[in-house]
């Protein structure tokens, strides 16, 4: 026998990643859309659980390019959560740069979801 590489088809595990890769993304999507859009505040649940979800799923996805997305989205939440926390006294004081700063946090965490979102699409890991 030679000793030429089979091509044994797609890999259900990797699809059944993805498949959860895209749920998380939407759902994250939906919020960051709505953290940038006056009037349109999605439910914190959205953000809870497609941060579940990422947390469930991560271990699966360890030895494949989807891990990186994995730790993406994962990091994406904590880093807009530390943001907004940081920034949130100056809702108290001063509410227009209270306004101003979480609109910055809002469109990076937009900008993190759609560049993670194009890398999927492409099937390559998301890099930092």
């Amino acid at each position: 026998m030679s000793d030429d590489i089979i091509d044994v088809g797609p890999d259900p595990r990797a699809d059944g990643l993805k498949t959860w890769g895209w749920v998380s993304y939407v759902l994250h999507v939906i919020v960051a859309i709505g953290a940038v859009v006056p009037g349109a505040q999605p439910s914190l649940a959205l953000l809870l659980l497609a941060l579940v979800i990422d947390l469930v799923k991560k271990g699966d996805a360890e030895g494949t390019w989807q891990a990186s997305h994995f730790s993406w989205r994962i990091r994406s939440v904590m880093w807009a959560g530390f943001w907004y926390l940081v920034t949130s006294p100056l809702w108290f004081f001063f509410v227009l740069p209270g306004m101003l700063a979480w609109a910055v946090v809002s469109i990076w965490f937009l900008y993190r979801i759609v560049r993670g979102m194009v890398a999927m699409n492409d099937a390559k890991a998301v890099n930092a």
